[in-house]
């Protein structure tokens, strides 16, 4: 079996909601969902998700290949990029070539990835996180029944700029959680929005109302000082790291014991995911998938020893794709359907041009963004929105 071609496509997610964190709101209520299909002589096609504008210039590393040698196709897409670098967009084209590389040696077994990469079973313990910042507080409490109505018992609320906004909110999702639990697990996540001395007096003033089991992201990325001498002020786990592109840049986070809880986006691909939580194993820590459309590194997440809870975003998938999972008992249960179990119907698709594009919102930081003195109320200018049933 040979590579011999790619189509590039692309859909919306419609999350019948808006979507956003403390950087910023998502102005309506879908967004892009860029569709990798690596094409083959065999008939057999690839299928990956994720950001992949590097295409043209990565894809010649694995034309003519067999993609069932994936791991070492993988070592050859970051070599044939190694003088630019693989970090940014090209790691998110890597990602998601080896995504769909992945579901093509699956589905040459004639089966799904997870059982192909060693897992004993097809249930993915999973958190709810909404991206919630732009509901109202009815519009929360409403998102999350419907998490709490599969069975979760954890979840995650976006905040980090008003703490009287937030605490009310926290209090509202484990309210709603403790439908499952006497004690849900409530994670809150900052997406970077604070510098140490923030961070400090943010999560101990939560913490002076209730236990978090982590908080995310709560400095720059590369912090590696910052974060650990954060984990001394703190009960809470620190857990970061879904930015970072390659496992040199986990390195200083895991010498330093800088992170709790080692957190992988799921648009930089199976491989990636795979070495990070083998890393993380190593320094005895537990690992985050950090969600994206479809959740193509469940797969991955079920097969590794050191899984602790994957992140769920929403309970339905992309317009135009048939994913083979449910959502029940607060997880994910992953079917039989070979590969990473995703149908592509080409004819449903919805141009990505219709969708709000990804450099609004949540995507841009805000220019005072841990420079600010005093807490500012958040003033988030977006018509409320019926939540959709989800079946």
């Amino acid at each position: 079996m040979k590579i011999t071609g790619y189509r590039s496509l692309s859909t919306v997610h419609d999350w019948g909601r808006v979507t956003g964190d403390v950087n910023g709101v998502q102005s309506g209520n879908t967004t892009p969902v860029p569709v990798l299909i690596i094409e083959t002589d065999s008939g057999l096609e690839g299928v990956g998700v994720g950001p992949h504008g590097d295409i043209a210039r990565v894809f010649p590393a694995v034309e003519g290949e067999d993609p069932r040698a994936v791991v070492a196709l993988y070592d050859r897409m970051l070599d044939w990029v190694f003088k630019t670098g693989h970090s940014g967009p090209v790691f998110g084209t890597i990602g998601a070539i080896d995504t769909a590389l992945w579901d093509l040696k699956a589905k040459a077994a004639d089966e799904p990835l997870w059982r192909t990469l060693g897992a004993r079973e097809r249930f993915v313990p999973g958190y709810a996180s909404g991206l919630e910042y732009g509901l109202a507080d009815e519009e929360l409490a409403e998102l999350y029944g419907r998490f709490a109505d599969r069975g979760f018992k954890a979840g995650k609320l976006k905040g980090g700029r008003d703490l009287d906004r937030d605490l009310p909110r926290l209090e509202i999702m484990r309210e709603v959680l403790g439908r499952n639990s006497r004690r849900p697990a409530l994670m809150f996540d900052a997406n970077e929005s604070w510098n140490q001395a923030q961070a400090t007096r943010y999560v101990a003033a939560i913490e002076e109302k209730m236990d978090l089991t982590w908080v995310e992201e709560p400095l720059r990325r590369w912090d590696a000082a910052g974060m650990a001498a954060l984990r001394g002020k703190v009960r809470a786990a620190i857990a970061s790291g879904e930015n970072l592109t390659g496992l040199e840049q986990y390195r200083p986070l895991l010498d330093a014991r800088a992170l709790d809880v080692v957190q992988v986006g799921n648009v930089w691909g199976i491989t990636h995911f795979l070495r990070v939580a083998t890393l993380a194993h190593g320094h005895d820590l537990p690992v985050s998938p950090v969600a994206y459309n479809a959740n193509p590194v469940a797969h991955a997440a079920v097969a590794v020893p050191n899984l602790l809870t994957y992140e769920v975003q929403d309970l339905h998938f992309p317009i135009g794709l048939d994913v083979d999972q449910t959502f029940d008992d607060g997880g994910i249960i992953l079917g039989d359907r070979p590969g990473i179990g995703i149908l592509v119907d080409e004819s449903q698709l919805v141009p990505s041009a219709a969708a709000v594009p990804a450099a609004t919102g949540p995507h841009v930081r805000p220019e005072r963004a841990a420079l600010r003195l005093v807490a500012e109320p958040d003033v988030i200018d977006v018509p409320a929105v019926p939540l959709r049933p989800v079946s």
